[in-house]
């Protein structure tokens, strides 16, 4: 109990600066004996309040992104819907080659997304045109796309959104973390919902988690709102590698 409590603290605080904390607390239910598919579910459940936690103490950060919400978060609220989905009737083994993949390319992007980003404003100024303040419909397919590898693993969600908006979005990284927040909110939401209709869930475990994660979701915003965007970019992609690590000694 107490090793599945300060699992849910720490994926709480990761959550919240960055995403990928089911990289803490998945082992950890794994490694108390708790089976994977279960395991699984009764995580995503237990971080929606961890989540919640995390999005209001980036509430500043979130003024004025209410129309870009409301856009990205249909986009995260499907794309969570259909991986929960996946997850329930797919084997686990469907997603294992393209996951290391997509974190692989989330570290990259994240490290790039500064010349980038610059790259694309200064071909739409050539163009005369400007980018869409909430993100062109790509960037909407990919939040989509994230949102169903949220719903059928989540780890290293965050750095993979972070990475759309960084690169689809006129933004500073605090605000783009803030904005990472909700969507994932919704993703864990939409698939908890799920799972609690149709999944076996251990509610002791979902609970543990929940009031660690609420926890570390406040510790998260206190820690991830001071650091500069050399720091939480380089944070980012410090959880993104520590991710593909485990998925390599995993498989």
């Amino acid at each position: 109990m107490v090793a599945v409590f300060l699992a849910g603290i720490a994926a709480g605080t990761i959550n919240t600066v960055v995403g990928s904390g089911t990289l803490i607390t998945f082992p950890t239910l794994i490694a108390i004996g708790i089976p994977p598919v279960t395991a699984n579910v009764s995580n995503t459940l237990g971080l929606v309040p961890g989540s919640l936690s995390g999005a209001i103490g980036y509430r500043r950060e979130l003024a004025g992104q209410r129309a870009r919400l409301l856009r990205l978060g249909v986009a995260s609220v499907l794309g969570g819907t259909t991986g929960a989905v996946l997850l329930l009737v797919l084997p686990a083994a469907a997603f294992g080659a393209i996951v290391p993949v997509l974190i692989a390319l989330g570290c990259i992007l994240v490290v790039a997304q500064p010349a980038i980003s610059r790259r694309v404003a200064a071909r739409a100024e050539a163009r005369g045109q400007s980018r869409p303040e909430h993100g062109a419909v790509w960037v909407w397919v990919l939040v989509y796309l994230a949102g169903v590898y949220g719903g059928y693993f989540g780890a290293a969600q965050g750095v993979l959104l972070m990475a759309i908006l960084g690169v689809g979005l006129t933004e500073t990284m605090q605000r783009n973390n803030a904005t990472k927040n909700v969507l994932a909110l919704l993703v864990n939401l939409v698939a908890a919902v799920v799972f609690v209709f149709v999944a076996h869930i251990d509610w002791a475990v979902a609970g543990l988690i929940a009031l660690g994660a609420v926890i570390g979701g406040q510790l998260g915003a206190t820690v991830g709102r001071r650091l500069p965007a050399w720091a939480l970019r380089a944070f980012i992609v410090v959880v993104g590698v520590a991710a593909l690590t485990q998925f390599a000694l995993a498989h």
